[in-house]
């Protein structure tokens, strides 16, 4: 989650239950439906190079009360060589493991933007190989009998409001929304129940060749589809930090006082401003799906500190307002589907010796744990606690029980 300093980023009809499947391994049973409540609960999850510590930390998803997990998969990962010459071997081990535990996979389809030459070239040029590939993977993974696994949501490339994501050109919502329709066909060919999920965008005051603000790409996003989402998308992905601000507070005031940021954004609420534009639209069957929210208490890295340490988030402040997130969207969202928590730990965090130096450190809801030890973060522990409790269950982990 790269930041630049003006450029502050946080980190309907998909609810149609999948068909009755065989389990991984050819045992009867079926797959988690590809559903989502309102609101749904999940987080990121590191599990793809990490196979020593996949199943635990898969493992804490379900013991955390989580029901979902959003995991990279990501394209160069799969078909980094060439056209049609697939790698599923780690795809396969992660996808059959989270379904063991019925956990639902929101699957990241992405390009690392500092990959050089690859074979597709950029987006938006890239667009049909996109879409092959991304067919390819709602195939084999299409939760029907006799398929290797099920991946039951599809998230379509990150953050194309930054030129970064977008082949180092001007972002461009109409293209953008060529690319989604692309992709969206090709998995509702292979899955016609995977829910299709666009993109969220990155929160951002710029306007000008690197950046678009996300509300004006949104709304020029509408535009281009022509006022209408069928075809594109089944949820609005929307990326939600708190930065400063706890999560009830007003995204006026996070506008108006300069101590949270001084624009919309920088509030948690600013998701009832894209809401607003799917209504404004009349796209008010389809949920938003929040792909990454969260708060860091990073004391460390400049673009982050003043709204992590130097505004009072500390690790208590962090698990606190990840809670009141989600009673909030409970009693006021009844649009949101799935919330993604912003992360799980990643062990690669540490491969130089020192975590503290990587932003994505300070949003994780756990330390980066070893295979044999578990160093919790009041975060995990309180989400487990609030989680559990809404299906009359205790968490494993709380110290007061």
């Amino acid at each position: 989650m790269a930041i630049e300093e003006r450029v502050a980023q946080a980190p309907g009809d998909g609810n149609v239950p999948a068909q009755p499947t065989s389990a991984p391994g050819g045992n009867t049973g079926s797959f988690a439906p590809a559903t989502m409540s309102s609101p749904d609960y999940g987080a990121q999850v590191f599990v793809w190079w990490r196979e020593e510590i996949r199943d635990r930390d898969l493992d804490l998803m379900t013991e955390g009360g989580f029901n979902w997990i959003k995991q990279a998969f990501s394209w160069e990962s799969i078909e980094g060589r060439k056209a049609r010459q697939y790698d599923w071997s780690t795809a396969d081990k992660i996808v059959t493991h989270a379904n063991e535990r019925d956990l639902k996979i929101l699957a990241r389809l992405s390009l690392d933007p500092d990959l050089q030459g690859f074979w597709a070239g950029d987006p938006p040029a890239n667009g049909d190989a996109f879409a092959e590939y991304a067919g390819a993977l709602a195939a084999r993974y299409n939760c029907q009998p006799g398929a290797i696994g099920c991946i039951q949501a599809y998230q379509i490339w990150n953050e194309p409001n930054l030129a970064r994501e977008w082949g180092g050109k001007r972002p461009n919502p109409a293209e953008y929304a060529q690319f989604l329709g692309k992709a969206y066909q090709a998995i509702k060919a292979a899955n016609p129940n995977a829910i299709v999920i666009s993109a969220g965008m990155a929160p951002t005051g710029d306007n000008n060749d690197i950046a678009m603000p996300d509300d004006i790409f949104y709304d020029q996003m509408y535009q281009a589809m022509g006022g209408s989402s069928t075809g594109y998308f089944d949820a609005l992905g929307v990326h939600g930090a708190g930065y400063a601000a706890p999560p009830e507070l007003d995204p006026a005031e996070a506008a108006s006082n300069p101590k949270y940021g001084g624009y919309r954004f920088f509030a948690f609420r600013h998701v009832e401003d894209i809401r607003a534009i799917m209504e404004k639209y009349g796209d008010t069957a389809k949920k938003i799906v929040l792909l990454e929210f969260g708060w860091t208490f990073d004391p460390v890295n400049p673009a982050y500190k003043w709204h992590g340490a130097d505004a009072g988030i500390d690790k208590f402040v962090q698990a606190d307002y990840l809670v009141r997130a989600y009673k909030y969207a409970a009693d006021n969202w009844p649009w949101v589907g799935l919330m993604s928590v912003l992360t799980m730990p990643n062990l690669a965090w540490l491969d130089d010796g020192n975590g503290s130096d990587e932003e994505q450190y300070w949003w994780a809801i756990m330390e980066p744990s070893p295979i044999d030890a578990k160093e919790w973060r009041p975060a995990y522990i309180e989400l487990c606690i609030y989680l559990n409790s809404l299906d009359g269950q205790r968490c494993i982990y709380d110290p007061n029980q």
